[in-house]
């Protein structure tokens, strides 16, 4: 009788396994692990183009991108910035609605931007101007910082570069407060007021810049961007574009 009774609890025992595998477990997928993120183009990308100048590319986790371009031979001076959003499929990154706002004289051009890139490895790709028949390509590699956690107290100090608007390069004082608040000085007597925020996703903040009418080229109009801190080289960059992306502002400053 005992022998009978240990056999049938056995059967039982496997039945209730065999219905729990079929059915993913008990109470459906509670506990299962959540899908793998797919792999895509965001990241930190640092690089040079075939034209000779250094590229400091930011793809954010929502598509949204700032690829900023140096003077050529010269890593130091921000020339311009091409921006957008683009899409992640299968290694291909693509973008249809760039512009590159320069600050050469070229002014402001409508591109497009197609990109090969391998996750936390490399970016490489080309910006065309359909309107300039014109062109260029540029390679680069994942920074690593990145991955790093930014934080307000982590920028905060007195920055001092050009900043650049449409039509305008000023030698300018940004002031980063451990609150967050940004304030700019120039030495034509612009000023501008705003917020720097870290984003939940990647080692960068959240830009948004009113500028304060008068001396101030941009009159009051308000920009919103991306700000990313080279820690090894004491380096604060920004970009940022007005709504329409018709103006924006370009800054590169060392922290004194």
């Amino acid at each position: 009788m005992k022998a009978r009774t240990v056999a049938i609890i056995k059967v039982f025992a496997v039945s209730w396994i065999l219905a729990l595998a079929a059915c993913g477990g008990s109470g459906g997928n509670d506990g299962a692990a959540p899908a793998p993120r797919s792999a895509s183009a965001e990241g930190l990308w640092i690089g040079s183009t075939s034209t000779s100048r250094s590229v400091t590319g930011i793809v954010l986790d929502d598509g949204t991108y700032w690829i900023l371009y140096s003077v050529p031979h010269a890593s130091s001076f921000i020339a311009g910035v091409v921006q957008g959003t683009g899409t992640s499929i299968n290694g291909s990154f693509s973008s249809a609605d760039s512009i590159d706002f320069n600050v050469e004289g070229q002014g402001i051009n409508d591109a497009t931007l197609a990109a090969s890139y391998a996750a936390k490895q490399s970016f490489d790709g080309s910006v065309t101007y359909p309107g300039l028949n014109q062109a260029f390509t540029f390679t680069s590699s994942y920074n690593a910082e990145y991955d790093q956690t930014p934080s307000v107290s982590a920028i905060a100090g007195t920055y001092t570069g050009i900043a650049s608007v449409a039509g305008s390069n000023e030698l300018t004082t940004i002031v980063v407060s451990s609150p967050g608040i940004v304030a700019g000085t120039g030495t034509g007597g612009c000023k501008f007021l705003g917020t720097a925020v870290p984003r939940a996703t990647g080692n960068m903040y959240d830009l948004s810049v009113v500028f304060g009418g008068g001396v101030c080229p941009s009159g009051t109009s308000t920009v919103t961007g991306i700000g990313y801190f080279d820690s090894s080289a004491q380096r604060f960059y920004v970009a940022a574009l007005n709504k329409s992306r018709s103006n924006g502002l370009i800054f590169v400053g060392i922290r004194s």
